[in-house]
């Protein structure tokens, strides 16, 4: 492309030479659409077939008839303006976060909770923005955040996140614990389970090392009095695998108060009664995420977590 001979070519004279056509060549009637006098667009016409060293206009035939260059410069000049004028209104667009594409990170946590209504919601207001939805850990968000694979995140942050300059966190969800039982397991006939009560009981839990958060439920225990007897050889991340585990008879897992949304066949949850330990999900972003999709994004999160709150 030849930018510096189109940079001599100007845009109004090529919509006063498409008025023009579409005034069936008169030019008084296109002046008069235009709102000018017609001598100056005689003149613009004049400097635009000067530029383009081609006649546009057949100046000898009455009525005034386009030439054979005239005819295809209109048909490319309609179509150039029309793909000029796409591109105005799709950069409109993108700049108020109408189209693109937003990489979002997420776990059970946000899944089972906040999820469903934060997609419905954004998705009615923005149908043309692509949304690609991939389950992470906590770290593994973070990585990809800072590696700029991901615009936003939602996951429990990790003590090191919290001071990490280039990234902005807002907490959006407070969730506690609960124990997930077999139905046939004696502790559902317990009106009131007790963090000691889980004393001698064999544990599933997620890994400490994908979620740093379970080791606070670790020094609980051992404040309680007990070291947890911990399944060693059944070691899951996702929450349905470890909801078989259980029903399976293998142990008995604790697990974020979310998992009660999910619909398992053969599992009671229950309350630990002495168990003060909450984890406070938030939205991770990079603070240099300049993108309009992503700020849209964030005033749905922030609206929607206000009205579960």
């Amino acid at each position: 492309m030849d930018l510096l001979r189109l940079s001599h070519i100007e845009l109004r004279q090529i919509c006063y030479f498409l008025a023009i056509a579409e005034a069936d060549n008169n030019f008084s009637r296109a002046a008069e659409q235009l709102h000018i006098e017609q001598p100056p667009l005689s003149q613009r016409i004049r400097s635009l077939e000067k530029t383009l060293k081609v006649e546009l206009f057949d100046r000898r035939r009455r009525p005034l008839q386009l030439t054979e260059a005239g005819k295809v410069f209109l048909e490319e000049a309609q179509l150039a303006l029309t793909n000029l004028e796409r591109a105005i209104t799709r950069a409109q667009r993108a700049y108020r976060g109408e189209i693109g594409c937003l990489s979002i990170g997420i776990a059970s946590s946000i899944a089972n909770t906040l999820l469903p209504e934060l997609l419905r919601t954004f998705c009615d207001r923005f149908p043309q923005v692509e949304l690609e939805l991939r389950e992470l850990t906590a770290e593994q968000q973070i990585q990809e955040l800072r590696d700029r694979r991901l615009n936003v995140g939602f996951e429990v942050v990790p003590g090191f996140c919290k001071h990490d300059d280039s990234l902005m966190v807002l907490p959006i969800l407070q969730e506690s614990l609960v124990v997930a039982l077999p139905e046939t397991h004696p502790l559902t006939a317990h009106p009131r389970i007790t963090l000691d009560t889980l004393a001698k009981e064999p544990l599933i839990l997620p890994s400490p090392e994908a979620f740093p958060f379970y080791k606070e439920f670790i020094h609980q225990c051992k404040l309680a009095g007990f070291q947890p007897i911990i399944v060693q050889n059944a070691k899951a991340t996702w929450l349905l695998t470890i909801l078989s585990l259980v029903v399976a008879g293998v142990g008995i897992a604790i697990l974020p108060s979310n998992v009660q949304n999910l619909q398992r066949q053969g599992i009671v949850y229950q309350v630990v009664q002495d168990l003060d330990l909450t984890r406070q999900i938030s939205v991770l972003w990079r603070k240099d995420d300049s993108s309009a999709v992503l700020r849209e994004f964030l005033k749905v999160v922030q609206e929607v977590s206000s009205r579960v709150h």
